[in-house]
């Protein structure tokens, strides 16, 4: 019998290793499970109330008016109207002006305004030269936001039909000597269950002041339920404006230091479903000697009061205010709508009057 040469079983040995890797390879699926599995997930569709970008949409429907956010060059406050969920315009009550500023606003609103109403939340781009303009904005965005959504969410523990919800609303920002002081609160069941400061007086001693007077005046306005508080000792300036914002979010939440549960119904005798009072702020309207800013009840579809939360003051136009106002508190009641006669020598407060009474019967639905 012929021997088998070496070199031979070498060559055929070789051979049968590579014949049985390429056998197994081909038998290898050809992806991994759990990177198809991945894939998959990266192309599900973004969950409900959430936009593209990943923030919060709005929900419900009406109009909503954000916190007013300070920034370096002047106050931004953004005005939201949501139908069925989803923002269908987006106006700038406030932004800053003078100078180069009016410039700048010209160019930066439209374009944050046309930015929210595309992207559906405050995740939106920073126009290129108004940064601070920008930054303000979508602060302003974010709170009218939170607004619509507190509004519309119900805060009614499951199964229970007559669970109030949960409101939070902002109070009017109040000057004082050393800044303005404006209070947001949250209100469930007719309490005050949350109350946190939005503006404070800062710079200098007025930061050791507001770090020790605001939460202080926060957890006193959740004990007491009103705004009848003490002053904080040694900021009796910050504690009168507290007091003043508290005050006028506690009036647009329907809850008064003296309500009790049914408080503010304003239902007629025998009229089980007539409309609740609801007490609503307008925008404040800069005029060319001082911001006008009212606020109205409404109830019934009717203006049952109006009072201006802010007016012209200083040398002669404190006569001028005193003069007016009353009388166009007067014609509100009277008409019913922003449709009143501007009482003569006070043009611009009748105007920026005007203004701030229609943005308030714009939020109360009137």
């Amino acid at each position: 019998m012929r021997k088998s040469h070496p070199i031979r079983r070498v060559v055929l040995a070789t051979a049968a290793t590579v014949s049985g890797v390429v056998l197994v390879l081909s038998l290898k699926p050809s992806s991994d499970p759990s990177s198809a599995a991945a894939g998959g997930a990266a192309s599900q569709p973004p969950a409900a109330g959430q936009s593209a970008q990943g923030g919060a949409q709005p929900a419900g429907t009406g109009i909503v008016t954000g916190d007013a956010a300070q920034t370096q060059y002047g106050a931004i406050q953004v005005r939201l109207t949501v139908a069925g969920g989803k923002i269908t315009k987006a106006e700038t009550v406030q932004a800053p002006k003078g100078g180069q500023s009016d410039q700048i606003t010209a160019d930066a609103v439209p374009k944050l305004n046309a930015a929210t109403v595309a992207a559906q939340s405050a995740q939106i781009d920073a126009v290129s030269g108004a940064t601070y303009t920008s930054t303000g904005y979508k602060q302003s965005l974010q709170s009218a936001i939170d607004k619509a959504n507190s509004t519309a969410g119900s805060g009614a523990a499951e199964g229970s039909g007559d669970a109030q919800a949960a409101k939070t609303v902002t109070g009017d920002a109040v000057d004082t000597q050393y800044g303005a002081v404006q209070v947001r609160i949250t209100v469930a069941g007719g309490k005050i269950t949350k109350a946190e400061t939005v503006q404070a007086p800062k710079g200098g001693q007025s930061d050791q002041i507001t770090a020790n007077a605001v939460p202080k005046l926060n957890q006193a306005a959740i004990a007491a339920g009103t705004a009848d508080i003490d002053a904080v000792s040694g900021a009796t300036y910050t504690s009168a404006g507290y007091k003043k914002s508290l005050q006028s979010a506690l009036d647009q939440a329907g809850t008064s230091a003296d309500a009790g549960s049914g408080a503010g119904s304003g239902a007629a005798e025998g009229s089980g479903d007539a409309q609740a009072a609801k007490t609503v702020t307008g925008d404040a309207v800069d005029t060319q000697y001082g911001a006008v800013q009212v606020r109205i009840t409404v109830a019934g579809g009717k203006i049952t009061k109006a009072e201006t939360v802010q007016a012209p003051k200083g040398g002669q136009s404190d006569q001028i205010t005193a003069n007016a106002v009353p009388k166009l508190n007067q014609a509100a009641i009277a008409a019913g709508t922003a449709d009143i006669d501007a009482v003569s020598g006070a043009t611009y407060t009748s105007a920026g009057y005007k203004k701030s009474l229609q943005s308030a019967l714009d939020q109360a639905g009137g």
